[in-house]
């Protein structure tokens, strides 16, 4: 078992910046993937960055720039600094975890863009 658990949703005004965090703890594979995932309200889930434990990265489109996903393997630990957010980029940011057992996921934290 895995568990992840997110951490930096906030308030935040247009044009603004912050940074989640998500620490994963438990049974942890050295050869892994860690995502990041959002859910808008009544919109589904999407992927909104990838890294590999070898630091290989894969964004969305509409991320690529304004995003940086980047991870602490000594920590278990994966970052996402979103810089230049929209109204848009409101939503629930939920990290994952997989490896050749299985995935899981954490609870999500909320990120709400608005002035």
């Amino acid at each position: 078992q895995v568990q992840l658990v997110e951490s930096g949703g906030d308030l935040v005004q247009p044009g603004g910046s912050l940074r989640l965090s998500c620490a994963a703890s438990g049974s942890i594979f050295g050869i892994n993937t860690m995502d990041w995932y959002r859910q808008a309200p009544g919109k589904e889930r999407e992927l909104v960055a990838r890294i590999t434990s070898g630091g290989s990265t894969t964004y969305a489109d509409s991320m690529k720039g304004r995003f940086t996903i980047s991870r602490d393997n000594a920590k278990n630990t994966v970052y996402l600094q979103m810089n230049s957010l929209k109204s848009e980029d409101t939503a629930v940011y939920y990290c994952r975890y997989t490896d050749y057992l299985g995935a899981y996921w954490g609870k999500g934290t909320l990120v709400t863009v608005s002035s």
